[in-house]
């Protein structure tokens, strides 16, 4: 029997109600943190080529489960980064140190990864250049002194004292040390002797070594800090305070130079995401602080409590820039501090793909303070 008009239309209206669903489905599936989340991201004109498929089918994104790392676990936690992906599944890949993620880097178990300044230089400089680049900044600050009250009540008072860094080498520990030189005090910076005694402490035991008295205070980067003040330390010294702009890299993002050649559509969709992640944080301050939290508790089994995220929080400054110029400074202190020989860090940075992010989405561009790949 012939179809008649009205059946017609019926039919069509159908089938495109039928098309629509999936794509309503993989809309809902990408929200992370409650649907109350979704309402204020940043509306994405180029998430919708994303019918285009890209040229890898994954992309193994690592970060530590740090404050200091927001832009991962807020974009990874709300979808905003896997959204831009049009498809290509995101492995995502918790770190504990920066050694361990260069490791997988250079291992090639790893493609894209949010680390410290100190750890990018290190693998760059080891690798001669061949292994990594910095396509991007993430944060910056979030680094406090804390100490014993009871013990230290000037910083004239930590010499003598025990305090704790996170590794030897890792950013926190680097800027230690160029705090000590520049007080005229000596510590060897392979055993961590000397007038200061250097403590090198995983920031997971860091509370319980503070709360036991076996370190006087600890150069530590958020949440630990704001735990030790809520154990009752108290801050001493932001590091802020000793930059002239209060600014400084804290956090990268790198990625391997050989996903880079051969994958730069997917490289380019994942710092979509991330510059889209900064906006939606700048923009929904509580919310991004609870999706923060959401995802810490997601990685180790319960969030943090208000005392300690409240005021970790606003300490963090989320950035795209990646402050090249105080990468230079933090290499020239590790130099100093006999951590490493003088590097050459030409190339480090490629900004290309971040820049041209940026200026499609109306922001201004940013600097490799001239250590860019040419």
């Amino acid at each position: 029997m012939p179809a008649t008009a009205s059946t017609r239309t019926a039919l069509r209206r159908g089938i495109v109600a039928a098309a629509a669903l999936p794509l309503l489905i993989g809309a809902l599936a990408s929200c992370g943190y409650g649907s109350e989340a979704t309402k204020d991201e940043p509306k994405t004109a180029d998430a919708a080529d994303a019918g285009k498929k890209l040229s890898a089918s994954e992309v193994r994104i690592g970060y530590f489960p740090n404050l200091t790392h927001a832009t991962a676990l807020v974009g990874l936690q709300e979808g905003l980064i896997e959204k831009e992906l049009s498809g290509t599944k995101i492995k995502p890949q918790s770190f504990n140190a920066g050694p361990s993620e260069i490791e997988a880097l250079n291992g090639g178990s790893l493609d894209i990864g949010f680390i410290g300044p100190s750890p990018s230089i290190n693998g760059y400089v080891k690798s001669k250049g061949s292994n990594l680049r910095i396509i991007s900044g993430s944060a910056s600050g979030g680094v406090k002194l804390v100490v014993n009250p009871d013990k230290i009540k000037t910083l004239d008072d930590l010499k003598g004292k025990k305090i704790a860094t996170p590794q030897k080498g890792n950013t926190q520990d680097v800027a230690f040390l160029n705090w000590i030189s520049e007080k005229g005090w000596k510590v060897d910076p392979e055993s961590g002797k000397g007038d200061v005694s250097v403590v090198r402490t995983d920031n997971k035991v860091t509370p319980d070594a503070f709360k036991q008295g076996s370190i006087d205070g600890a150069w530590v980067p958020e949440p630990t800090a704001s735990k030790l003040v809520s154990d009752g330390g108290s801050v001493l010294l932001d590091e802020t305070a000793l930059w002239p702009d209060k600014k400084f890299v804290i956090t990268n993002i790198i990625v391997s130079q050989k996903f880079l050649k051969e994958h730069p559509d997917v490289v380019e969709a994942v710092l979509r995401g991330t510059v889209k992640t900064n906006e939606w944080i700048h923009a929904n301050q509580d919310k991004a602080k609870a999706s923060a939290n959401a995802r810490l508790e997601a990685e180790g089994g319960k969030p943090l409590d208000a005392k300690v995220i409240d005021p970790a929080w606003p300490s963090i400054a989320i950035t795209d820039d990646p402050l090249a110029a105080t990468l230079k400074t933090q290499s020239e202190w590790a130099v100093k501090a006999k951590l490493i020989e003088q590097p050459d860090l030409a190339g480090i940075y490629d900004l290309t793909l971040l820049n041209k992010v940026l200026k499609a989405a109306g922001k201004p561009e940013v600097s490799d303070a001239g250590l860019g790949a040419k």
